[in-house]
């Protein structure tokens, strides 16, 4: 039987707690069931849910057990030449989130400041009665 052949789409539509879809080393795999078991907790799977996380499942070096559930979970093999696909849309999420924290960052550069002053102000009217 030839091995089941996911898409991007396919791939990004299963990021669900009730349905879990992640992308290792070329093969997608069904995750869903093993969410509650997870040593790391779910969040850590959820975080990946959708995408490729070879880079997530070496970084944490899982150990030969861990690796020996992989096969019992497989759903069939990503499509052939969709992995810039992928990298465009994990990298416009990239820099969704950063042009976020950037914002929130440069809001702050202006508040902290200000509130620093007003607190001065408020320090020296009361210390010495005049400002």
């Amino acid at each position: 039987m030839a091995a089941k052949i996911v898409s991007v789409d396919e791939l990004r539509q299963h990021k669900t707690k009730d349905s879990l879809y992640v992308l290792i080393h070329g093969n997608v795999y069904d995750v869903t069931k093993f969410l509650d078991e997870h040593p790391g907790g779910d969040e850590v799977i959820l975080a990946e849910a959708g995408q490729d996380a070879t880079e997530a499942f070496e970084d944490v070096g899982h150990s030969d057990e861990a690796r020996a559930l992989l096969p019992g979970m497989l759903v069939g093999e990503f499509e052939k030449g969709s992995e810039a696909q992928l990298k465009s849309g994990a990298a416009a999420a990239q820099a969704q989130r950063m042009s976020s924290a950037v914002e929130q960052g440069s809001n702050m550069m202006y508040f902290v400041p200000l509130g620093l002053l007003g607190a001065y102000f408020a320090w020296r009217y009361y210390a010495t009665g005049a400002l």
